[in-house]
Parts: structure tokens; C-alpha cells; sequence
């Protein structure tokens, strides 16, 4: 009993100090809605480039919220990544009726390129904006978006500017489970600290904005062919070159429908979970037993302790879903969702293993139909 007291007790101490650091580090990530969208007489030119296989349900609704942004000077490219479906006639088609959009056909993949960072590459060497803005083919815009973003680096002098965008939810689990992974992802880089930290960095695939000197100066997506984790590596990248970085909340601005369902999301996250852990397996036990005793544990507890024990159990769930109910007040999903609290942990350390042991057993990873093996994956990563 004295045992499980000082253990119960030590994760409480621990929790709530990484709790209330995440609570209140996020508070300190400004809002892009609160930047006012007034820019310059003589705006920057900027790019927008935008990777595309086989994206027929959602790249038209992505690229007619770029083609309606209310900003003076803007080229917009799509790299058509040798899509098999109607992606590129629906490019062709946009193109066609919107000069500021241009179509990259790409035909074939090179060797030692992951398609997506090979079409960003592409896409990038035909760019003649100032600033390129790198987004994914699902992402949708508010008009204003753009310009707010681009009066916001100029004004701070920023090089590389990343937004925390909103995720469309629209089952209680997958809600539940985009928190649990926005707290892993917070604690994980902790966001607040890139602009003042030089061991910070951060990087999201829906919205990384670009100075085009700074990402030519970094190597570009070249310096990371085979990266899984392309988003988040470019700005590992440029932080490590001396760009000066931050990020922001694009609330109400910018949004994505990650994935539809929970089996979708469990699917899709199996081609890139196990780069999170740098391809290690002792790392992916590490935070299997930090996930365990932090996250799962308290739950147990609740069942499996008594007396001083249990209040401290009881302490830790309070305090994390004060956590998660403070995100639902400010994501606006509702409080249903926390009734899958007890057990998202552990749907999460599923989904982790799941795609980390299929890695291991096929030594590949497939995606878009190209696979990748996993020697050359953790030499890239090296």
C-alpha cells in the first residue's frame, strides 16, 4: 500500500506539471485571427504548392478555397505526383479556367525520393514567389488566411511560419483521439518555445509558409528526399540552418478532415507512426511505458487502489480531463467525446504498435502505391 501511495503520488506530481505546462504554453501561441490581413502597397509574391496523388474527392474544394484567397499576388501550383484517377483532368480543368493555377505533371518517381517530398521539390524549382506556402491537397482556406499570414512574417520578420489548424472530426472517438494526440504532439515539441529556443522546431504538412531564400538556403525538400515525416523535418531543417521560425493557431482560417473514421485514421497513421519513433523500437517501448504509467495507470488505479493511493489516482484523471475539457471549450466539438477518456490511451498505444510491427514484419512501408524499404528509411533518417 505504501508502495502504491509514492507511485500514485509521484505520477500525480508529474502529471500535473505536464499538464499545466501544456495548458499553459499553449496560451501563449498567438491566433492568426487576431492578425490584422492589411499588407504592404507593394505585396510579396507568393506560392502555393500543392502535392497531389489520386486526390480526386477533395482536391477541387482545396484548390477553389486557394483560388478565391483575397491576396494580390499569388501563383498557385499543383504537382499531379502520377496520380491514376481523375485528379489530373480535374487539375487540367481548374487550370484552364484559373490562369493563376499552373499543373506540374509528374510522370515517374527517381530513385532515393519519396513522392510527395519529390513533388513538393518539383514544385518548388517552378515557383517564383518570395514566400512558398506548402499545403496538402485537402486542406480548405478562409480568404483571408493567406494575407493575415504573410502580414504577420513580414511583420515579425519571420522565415518560416506554421499553423496549428483546425481538424475535422466527426465521430466521438476520432475527436477523442485527435486530442489525445494534440496533448502527445504539444508535450512532444512544445510549439511556444520555437520562436525563442534553438532546440525547438516545428513543421505541419496543412500549412508551412516559407520564405523562398530560406528554403533554397536550407537545401529545400532535396536535404530530405526520403523523410516520412516531411512536414516536420523541413522545419527541423530550417531551424537548424538559423531561420528564424514560428507558429500560430489558425483557428476558424484553415481546417482538414484528417480522416473520416477511427479505422481510417488507424490505416492511414501505419505509414509513417514508426518514423515518430525514429524507426527505434526501444524508443517506441519508452513511450509505451511513459503512455503507460502516465496516461493508463491512473485509470487502473481507480479499480486497483484504496485509501491515499486512490485520491491520488483520482487527482491524475481530474487533471487531464481538465485538460481535454478545456480543448473541446476551445475546439467547440462538445463534451460527449470524453466518455471514451478511460480507454483513448490505449486505442492510441494500439494504433502506435499496429502500424510500428507491420513496418518491422514487411521491412517496407507502402504509400500511394510505392513502396519503401526500412533500411533505406532509417539511413535517411540518420
Amino acid at each position: 500500500m505504501i508502495f502504491s501511495f509514492w507511485v500514485s503520488l509521484g505520477i500525480l506530481a508529474a502529471s500535473v506539471i505536464l499538464l499545466l505546462e501544456v495548458a499553459w504554453g499553449a496560451r501563449r501561441i498567438g491566433q492568426l485571427k487576431d492578425v490584422p490581413a492589411r499588407l504592404a502597397e507593394q505585396a510579396p509574391k507568393v506560392s502555393v504548392i500543392v502535392p497531389a496523388l489520386n486526390e480526386e474527392d477533395g482536391i477541387e474544394a482545396a484548390l477553389l478555397s486557394l483560388l478565391k484567397l483575397d491576396y494580390p499576388d499569388l501563383e498557385i501550383i499543383a504537382a499531379d505526383d502520377r496520380s491514376t484517377d481523375a485528379t489530373p483532368a480535374i487539375l487540367d480543368r481548374l487550370a484552364a479556367a484559373h490562369p493563376q493555377l499552373r499543373v506540374l505533371h509528374i510522370n515517374s518517381l527517381p530513385q532515393g525520393w519519396l513522392g510527395k517530398n519529390h513533388a513538393l521539390w518539383q514544385g518548388a524549382q517552378q515557383a517564383r514567389g518570395d514566400y512558398l506556402l506548402f499545403t496538402d491537397a485537402d486542406v480548405v482556406f478562409e480568404v483571408t488566411s493567406l494575407a493575415r499570414a504573410i502580414a504577420y512574417c513580414e511583420r515579425h520578420r519571420v522565415d518560416h511560419l506554421t499553423l496549428l489548424f483546425d481538424v475535422v472530426a466527426n465521430t466521438l472517438l476520432l475527436r477523442m483521439l485527435v486530442l489525445s494526440f494534440s496533448v502527445n504532439f504539444l508535450a512532444r515539441f512544445k510549439p511556444w518555445k520555437v520562436s525563442t529556443s534553438p532546440a525547438h522546431f516545428i513543421g505541419a504538412g496543412g500549412f508551412n509558409l516559407v520564405r523562398a531564400q530560406a528554403y533554397r538556403d536550407a537545401g529545400g525538400h532535396a536535404a530530405i528526399p526520403l523523410a516520412v515525416l516531411d512536414d516536420v523535418m523541413l522545419g527541423k531543417l530550417l531551424k537548424s540552418k538559423g531561420w528564424h521560425q514560428h507558429v500560430l493557431f489558425g483557428q476558424g482560417l484553415v481546417a482538414v478532415e484528417w480522416y473520416r473514421n477511427t479505422p481510417e485514421l488507424a490505416n492511414g497513421m501505419q505509414k509513417n507512426i514508426f518514423a515518430a519513433f525514429d524507426y527505434r523500437v526501444g524508443k517506441l517501448v519508452a513511450v509505451t511505458i511513459l503512455m503507460l504509467l502516465f496516461r493508463v495507470s491512473p485509470w487502473v488505479g481507480l479499480f486497483a487502489t484504496e485509501g491515499a493511493a486512490w485520491l491520488c489516482n483520482a487527482a491524475t484523471v481530474l487533471a487531464g480531463l481538465a485538460l481535454y475539457v478545456d480543448m473541446l471549450r476551445a475546439s467547440g466539438w462538445g463534451y460527449r467525446c470524453l466518455v471514451f477518456a478511460p480507454f483513448v490511451s490505449v486505442i492510441e498505444l494500439a494504433i502506435w504498435w499496429r502500424g510500428s510491427l507491420l513496418t518491422l514484419l514487411k521491412g517496407s512501408i507502402d504509400w500511394r502505391g510505392t513502396r519503401y524499404s526500412l533500411d533505406a528509411l532509417r539511413r535517411a533518417q540518420d
